[in-house]
């Protein structure tokens, strides 16, 4: 009897546990499911000009922000605008903390292997910064050889000047990097020609300039979503909606980016 028993509070057991098991499977949400649920898409990101930056008014803009914000109101949700530590996004990303990383992202190899991104939209390239003061002594990549770069820790512009010289120290965001410049702690910086088109030569750093005698190789941005992420998709949709009704454009021509608008 006793036996019997056993037999069927293990059987009851097993049974509540298959159902748990398959209301878990039933409840369990794609991250396009999570993210529309939920109605808002956060968006990691660093501030700097063009991409995500406060105007005068303290309030966010940029042509990543107002990027985000079109493909929101599409998708019938609210962009969320999370400042984020670059060398840990992809930690952030990962733990929910936020839902994607939409600040001029690069798209790399490396990065394709732990990250689903969307469809690219902005040609890049790196670019070196320098003071106009000191532009005679950088006539050529071989030049910044034993020089002091900084460039923001874990971007592409860390791995830009990891190749040109074996002293860099990393920065917390690629505006930093400029100032490290400027004050003459770093011979030179590495960062988005993006940035640099539209900082560099004014206001606070009227004293650097580009190297423009030193090319670096061309990238592209677009936004990361968590690995396997159907976001992607969804995102990709609009981006085409947004190219064809002309508001990319519109947007670009407005943040001075227009020559690095990707139309396809």
């Amino acid at each position: 009897m006793k036996k019997r028993i056993v037999s069927i509070v293990l059987v009851l057991a097993l049974v509540a546990t298959c159902i748990a098991a398959l209301a878990a499977c039933k409840e369990k949400k794609t991250d396009a499911e999570y993210i529309m649920d939920k109605g808002t898409l956060v968006c990691g990101i660093t501030l700097y000009e063009p991409m995500n930056y406060a105007d005068e008014d303290g309030e966010m803009t940029g042509f990543d922000t107002e990027f985000a914000e079109a493909v929101c109101a599409k998708l019938g949700i609210k962009a969320n605008f999370q400042v984020i530590k670059w060398s840990s996004k992809e930690i952030e990303l990962n733990a929910k903390y936020i839902d994607c990383i939409w600040n001029g992202f690069t798209v790399n190899e490396e990065r394709k292997a732990n990250i689903t991104f969307s469809k690219s939209y902005l040609n890049n390239t790196q670019c070196v910064v320098i003071k106009s003061q000191n532009a005679a002594s950088f006539a050529s990549k071989e030049d910044c050889s034993g020089k002091r770069a900084v460039a923001e820790a874990g971007s592409a512009g860390e791995s830009a000047a990891n190749e040109l010289t074996s002293s860099v120290t990393p920065v917390t965001a690629q505006v930093n990097g400029l100032t490290e410049v400027k004050s003459g702690n770093a011979d030179f910086a590495v960062v988005d020609v993006i940035l640099a088109n539209s900082m560099v030569g004014k206001g606070d750093y009227a004293d650097l300039q580009i190297a423009t005698a030193i090319e670096l190789e061309s990238e592209e941005y677009a936004i990361g979503f968590r690995k396997g992420s159907d976001m992607a998709e969804k995102v990709n949709a609009v981006i085409d909606e947004l190219l064809a009704d002309g508001t990319l454009q519109t947007l670009a021509e407005k943040y001075g980016v227009a020559g690095q608008l990707i139309t396809k």
